[in-house]
């Protein structure tokens, strides 16, 4: 699957925006959200390279973590007609407005938010977009969740086969895969 350099951009902040919610979190009493305040919306718009953030406020984090829900409910679709309608209305809310642009020395592209968009917008826009194209392909069932039965983080399946399982090989598969060698073990010497 061919994706463009701008859209993996987009995939890779809408999988890291999911996973900031409480509810990925492993099961536990009190569930931390990876966006508790407007400080840390501000470092996701600098890890992420967001342009034009401008001054943000409460209502940008609520507004935001309305977008993060809402693009969970399209991770969650157990279809590509309902992810469809999902990520439709994220997009039209949004106000799309595509603009080609090629800055901070990147190639040309395509932006589909407005050039004074809020970030939930440019948000819903951008990342919504990156969704539609996935849905687009005919390859909805690459948005997952990690199976491993302690995560449940989002994460975009671009493996050639569609066989990835969990968000991290190295965390998560590594974990599930130790313990099932271990309990081999175990059952065998016993």
């Amino acid at each position: 699957m061919l994706i463009p350099h701008d859209t993996r951009i987009a995939l890779d902040t809408v999988v890291d925006l999911v996973n900031t919610a409480p509810e990925s979190e492993p099961p536990r009493d009190d569930p931390a959200d990876g966006l508790p305040d407007v400080a840390a919306l501000y470092a996701f718009a600098e890890r992420h390279h967001i342009s034009g953030v401008g001054a943000l406020g409460a209502r940008d984090l609520t507004a935001v973590r309305d977008v993060r829900a809402r693009f969970a409910e399209v991770f969650a679709a157990r279809d590509p007609r309902t992810a469809a309608d999902l990520v439709n209305r994220l997009v039209a809310a949004a106000g799309t407005t595509p603009q080609l642009t090629d800055h901070d020395g990147y190639d040309w592209h395509v932006h589909y938010f407005a050039p004074d968009a809020s970030i939930a917008d440019h948000l819903a826009a951008d990342c919504g977009m990156a969704l539609a194209f996935i849905i687009v392909a005919g390859e909805q069932e690459r948005l997952r969740r990690c199976e491993a039965p302690d995560c449940g983080h989002a994460f975009v399946d671009l493996s050639r086969n569609r066989s990835r399982r969990y968000c991290s090989s190295r965390t998560c598969g590594n974990r599930l895969h130790v313990a099932a060698y271990r309990a081999r073990r175990k059952e065998a010497a016993g």
